[in-house]
């Protein structure tokens, strides 16, 4: 008889086990995933911070001229108008400056000079600055100073003096004086360099830099408070009135100083040949404002000479009206000649200008004529500023905004200055 066995019983999981192994294994996938997904997510994460990263170092290298020509442009502003400069901002942007006394030979004959040069920056790019119409020419306090304040921003920059400007003598003289200094300038520095001139002498410039002798020596021209039409300044000091490309008419007192200095200048057109070297003794002292000078000189006048003198000097007065009207029809084509405004249609030189709303020597509306013959390509930048008056800064209180926009000017003029 078969004996019968019974079969092993095979180790199967209970449904139960099953049921748990499978979960498990669910679980575990779905951690697997996780882990994966968070994996992913942090290699996005980081790719995306190291993207970021590297545009904001991006930004910031691309940026920080900017933002460090407003600063600089702040610290300018500062040092000139007398105001301190704060320890940080001074010690981001301005350094130890060191002077040197230089003769630019020229065709007009040695030219006086003097280079002012950041301590830390030798090697610094070029300013040449124009001084206006005043006897210390490049030794006048306030464009010492501002010499200095640019140097200390980072600029080496050259005052050439302007005998016939420190002189209160407006002419094309002058023209080929700044034209051989900037070249000179751009020459010894390795490329061209910008020109800053005040008053006058910024139209002078835009005319240096209009002649194909010079063009190639200026970077750019910054003409502050500068003439656009030598007949309309005449006209102003007759009439103080000034018209604007608009139409609309500038209304102001014009102040002695301007009629004064064309007086000088034309002194020939109102007094005889027998009068003019004592009157002109009497005009050049009160131009240089050495009161006992002017006395000393009015004392050797006669009594006919002393009331012609006093005439002069009287910017107001019916004479010295009279006398500018006749001078600005005599000398019609001399002023053509120092008037940049006909030149500008076809001048190629970046420009930027800047006036005094409150000007009252040389109006702000001439300004505005030489922003609108400008061709818009070659205009950098041009603004009318509340801040300034002639060369100073206004007695009222600017606002925050108008603040700005001078801020923002500098800082263009600067990072302009800075390029290669």
């Amino acid at each position: 008889m078969p004996i019968l066995r019974r079969k092993p019983r095979l180790n199967r999981p209970s449904p139960l086990s099953r049921l748990t192994g499978t979960i498990a294994t669910t679980r575990q996938r779905s951690l697997d995933r996780i882990r994966a997904s968070q994996a992913a997510i942090r290699r996005n994460r980081l790719a995306f911070y190291t993207l970021l990263i590297a545009g904001v170092t991006i930004l910031c290298l691309t940026a920080w001229p900017f933002t460090k020509a407003h600063l600089q442009a702040m610290t300018v502003l500062q040092l000139v108008s007398g105001q301190p400069v704060s320890k940080p901002l001074s010690a981001i942007v301005a350094e130890p400056v060191v002077t040197e006394e230089l003769t630019v030979p020229t065709p007009e004959g040695p030219i006086r000079a003097r280079l002012y040069v950041p301590v830390k920056h030798p090697n610094a790019p070029a300013l040449v600055v124009l001084h206006g119409v005043h006897h210390l020419g490049m030794d006048e306090p306030r464009l010492m100073s501002f010499a200095t304040a640019m140097a200390s921003c980072g600029l080496r920059v050259l005052t050439p003096e302007l005998p016939n400007i420190k002189d209160y003598r407006v002419d094309s003289t002058s023209i080929r004086v700044i034209g051989d200094t900037t070249r000179w300038f751009a020459q010894r520095t390795g490329g061209p360099v910008g020109v800053m001139g005040l008053s006058f002498s910024g139209g002078l410039s835009l005319l240096a830099a209009a002649n194909p002798d010079f063009h190639s020596a200026f970077k750019f021209v910054f003409a502050v408070g500068s003439q656009g039409s030598m007949a309309r300044v005449f006209s102003f000091y007759s009439t103080n009135t000034d018209l604007r490309p608009d139409g609309t008419t500038e209304r102001l007192t014009a102040h002695e100083y301007g009629p004064l200095v064309l007086e000088y200048d034309y002194l020939e057109d109102f007094v005889s040949p027998r009068d003019l070297a004592p009157i002109r003794a009497v005009l050049k002292a009160h131009l240089y404002e050495d009161k006992p000078a002017e006395v000393a000189a009015l004392k050797n006048l006669t009594p006919a000479q002393t009331l012609i003198a006093l005439h002069l000097m009287d910017a107001t007065s019916p004479e010295t009206r009279a006398n500018l009207a006749r001078a600005r029809a005599h000398h019609t084509a001399e002023m053509e000649g120092l008037s940049p405004g006909p030149r500008l249609r076809t001048l190629t030189t970046p420009v930027y200008l800047l006036h005094g709303a409150a000007d009252n020597i040389i109006p702000s509306a001439e300004t505005l004529w030489m922003a609108s013959e400008l061709e818009h390509q070659h205009l950098q930048a041009a603004l009318v500023s509340p801040v300034l008056s002639h060369l100073d800064f206004g007695e009222t209180k600017p606002s925050a905004m108008d603040t700005w926009r001078l801020i923002h000017f500098f800082a263009l003029v600067m990072h302009a200055a800075e390029q290669k």
